[in-house]
């Protein structure tokens, strides 16, 4: 399967909004929405899932992840790095909808409250990476970096959206702290870092979900270069 760059991924979105018509809130309820209905179909009744939500693109996919879980029965916390006013875009409206459903949200945005929130976490079924996005370069900062860690020793499996946060989509370069997830989740194409050695401890098995952008806008995508 091709696999695309980060630059890519951005432009199978724009082609799909400008082009077809398709806007980003639209592309983020089927990619959440995708992605929920994956991870029911390994959780028990009343599953009990925690969703660590970043403040962009992919915090929305995780609180879309999040409602729709809830929606069917399950049990649904999320861990928020950004409050409602500064997480951006899309993801702004769905983190809106979640507080309106009355979901748990709690804070993770310095180091005392990331231990606080660690440890209060109790037994969960599945844990939810949807933290940093394609766009994720470079090493994670503080206190960030300890949240990853702390995701990291929990006992439940992690499924990472998109990419586990800490890889560089394009290089597959880990960071000092990144997420190792049992199932990567990806839409549209895998990534290109996908392919390199040093990626494969972190990605657990990859599986590829649409988000309803036509063929046309991978295609495009693709002839517009790397």
């Amino acid at each position: 399967m091709t696999s695309l760059t980060r630059e890519q991924s951005r432009r199978v979105d724009r082609l799909a909004e400008e082009r077809f018509g398709i806007s980003g809130l639209v592309l983020m309820e089927n990619a959440g929405l995708l992605a929920a209905l994956d991870l029911a179909a390994d959780l028990p009744e009343r599953g009990r899932v925690a969703v660590l939500c970043g403040g962009g693109h992919n915090g929305g996919d995780g609180y879309v992840i999040a409602r729709q879980l809830s929606n069917r029965g399950h049990v649904v916390r999320c861990f928020a790095t950004h409050d409602a006013a500064r997480t951006r875009g899309d993801g702004r409206v769905n983190r809106a909808i979640v507080d309106a459903m009355g979901l748990e949200v709690v804070p993770v945005d310095t180091q005392r409250a990331i231990e606080a929130a660690l440890a209060s976490l109790g037994p969960v079924d599945l844990t939810v990476d949807a933290l940093f996005g394609t766009g994720f370069q470079g090493e994670v900062r503080a206190p960030f970096d300890r949240l990853i860690d702390g995701w990291n020793e929990l006992a439940a499996p992690c499924v990472a959206i998109d990419v586990p946060s800490g890889l560089d989509a394009d290089t597959g370069a880990p960071a000092a702290a990144t997420i190792r997830a049992a199932r990567t989740l990806t839409f549209v194409a895998p990534k290109r870092g996908y392919d390199a050695p040093e990626a494969q401890p972190y990605l657990g098995e990859v599986r590829v979900l649409p988000i309803g952008a036509p063929p046309e806008a991978l295609s495009l995508a693709l002839e517009q270069g790397p």
